[in-house]
């Protein structure tokens, strides 16, 4: 748990830090929609690449995106255990009711492809960029809404919050785990149902936790006479520049390579 890096905020002056915080989730959106719209080996190559180049012009440790890949490591390979087994077509190799085929090891190795793909590039946006500046982005992006009474900025603060709270709710966790553990407890030995039953001593404390630190912000803010978005002024104003223009420029050189190689390849998923 202690080890577990996503949600974080590394401070730094890389080129993915300066970006205007919009520009980043727009492009991050974007990201999301072309990357599981790929196709192909080559189109998948090319949103591959893409997300390397990304990572690495945030400036930040590979061992910090590795660490965000741990908690979902399971599941990224029990989602490509069912998709092995679930394509059609004439099987590769199969025994009783399961069966592989060249359909369900292209799905598989597309699946697990797109999940760590989107992991890494979802750690980058909240490596890169501020709570802060989340928030002020999200609730800029959302601003016409307001003409429907919607409430922006409120949605804007909780998600910022949630974000904000999950490394602090992992290292809550691992204290309660080795509190319990120190008591006794056993935790790594047994069946699957003997260890998920292990966990509820470590789940009552983190709930009762995490209301206590929910109340604590909300009495915080109350007593700083927060009253929501009205008249709030910014000592940082958030501004597009050339380099986000030229940002939004490779990301259509992205997509229209993902396009091209989409409709010259085409891969059975």
């Amino acid at each position: 748990m202690r080890d577990v890096a996503f949600g974080q905020y590394f401070p730094g002056k890389s080129l993915i830090h300066r970006l205007d915080p919009r520009a980043k989730i727009i492009l991050f959106i974007a990201y999301i929609v072309i990357l599981f719209c790929t196709f192909s080996y080559p189109a998948l190559a090319v949103t591959t690449v893409f997300t390397a180049l990304f990572l690495i012009g945030s400036g930040i440790s590979p061992k910090f995106y590795f660490k965000s890949l741990k908690v979902i490591i399971f599941i990224v390979l029990f989602t490509s255990l069912l998709n092995l087994f679930y394509g059609s077509g004439e099987p590769v190799w199969q025994w009783w009711i399961f069966k592989i085929t060249v359909n369900g090891i292209n799905r598989a190795v597309f699946v697990t492809t797109r999940i760590i793909c989107l992991i890494l590039a979802s750690s980058c946006l909240t490596f890169t960029t501020s709570p802060t500046e989340l928030t002020d982005a999200i609730e800029r992006l959302m601003k016409p809404l307001r003409v429907i009474h919607f409430p922006v900025h409120e949605i804007a603060m909780m998600m910022s919050l949630a974000l904000r709270f999950v490394p602090t709710l992992l290292e809550e966790t691992d204290k309660i785990m080795q509190a319990q553990k120190a008591r006794g407890a056993d935790m790594e030995s047994g069946n699957l149902i003997r260890r998920v039953k292990a966990l509820v001593p470590v789940l009552i404390p983190l709930f009762v936790s995490a209301f206590r630190r929910a109340y604590d912000v909300a009495t915080a803010m109350e007593c700083r006479c927060y009253r929501g978005g009205a008249g709030r002024t910014r000592m940082k104003q958030i501004r597009m520049a050339r380099r986000d223009a030229v940002a939004f420029v490779v990301m259509a050189l992205v997509i229209g390579g993902v396009i091209v190689c989409n409709i010259l390849f085409k891969t059975a998923i």
